[in-house]
């Protein structure tokens, strides 16, 4: 008994003592799947995550500015790509989830008419993501661009980021707002429409390891967590597709 008691504490030490801290820069929609995925982490690693969250584009730009970040979990897979054959990691990256794309109105119930209501004259103010720095702004304005068709009666405006971008759209600033299926999952307002893929490139989010954090054991142990089973049942509650 006494031997259990001594072995039982010394596991608890020994989990204590090699307790690590990591520093992941996350995707702006990927933010609340982030959170949730650094809780089960860290109850069963005990290492401590720190999320900090942005435009994938501007994130980017940190890291090669010197940021001490560990991880980037990105909204697309050509910015951590890039990260690797610039030198920036060591290993390649993988695809840990795919996002979808949806029209998003806190009022308007014909939202749900996507490409109809886009032709109508109920949205006068239209908020996507920057493009230039937002994968999920991107395939926004590539929706826009495959519907040239449609008659234009309404105002666009462009958030930083996609998490901005949803805020003008549950604030009423905004009538209607290309954002992430995520975003909407978990908030049981409004009325969305799901955008046909054919509208737009696949939105492969990848996650890739930081050089300087190539040998550290607890940024290795969360991205092999981010593959098991269990954080992709994760991804999934909040609205992304896993392999």
């Amino acid at each position: 008994m006494k031997a259990l008691a001594t072995t039982l504490l010394l596991s608890f030490f020994s989990g204590s003592l090699f307790a690590d801290n990591i520093r992941i820069a996350v995707a702006s929609n990927f933010t609340a799947a982030a959170k949730a995925l650094a809780v089960s982490f860290t109850e069963r690693t005990g290492h401590q995550v720190q999320v900090s969250s942005g435009s994938t584009g501007k994130l980017y730009i940190q890291i090669r500015q010197g940021a001490p970040f560990d991880l980037l979990l990105a909204a697309d897979i050509e910015r951590p790509q890039r990260l690797h054959t610039e030198g920036y990691a060591t290993n390649r990256p993988f695809i840990y989830a795919t996002g979808q794309l949806v029209l998003w109105s806190r009022d308007l119930s014909n939202i749900v008419d996507g490409i109809d209501i886009l032709k109508s004259d109920s949205i006068k103010r239209l908020a996507i993501a920057n493009a230039k720095t937002a994968p999920y702004g991107k395939a926004a304005q590539q929706v826009l661009d495959n519907l040239m068709a449609t008659r234009r009666t309404w105002k666009l405006i462009r958030g930083d980021n996609i998490a901005q971008t949803y805020q003008f759209a549950a604030s009423g600033n905004v009538d209607a707002a290309f954002v992430a299926r995520a975003q909407t999952v978990l908030d049981k307002r409004g009325y969305s429409w799901a955008v046909p893929q054919v509208l737009y490139n696949p939105i492969h989010q990848g996650a890739i390891i930081l050089k300087h954090a190539a040998n550290k054991p607890a940024a290795n142990a969360f991205y092999r967590f981010l593959q098991s089973d269990e954080a992709k049942s994760v991804i999934q509650h909040y609205g992304y597709i896993t392999k």
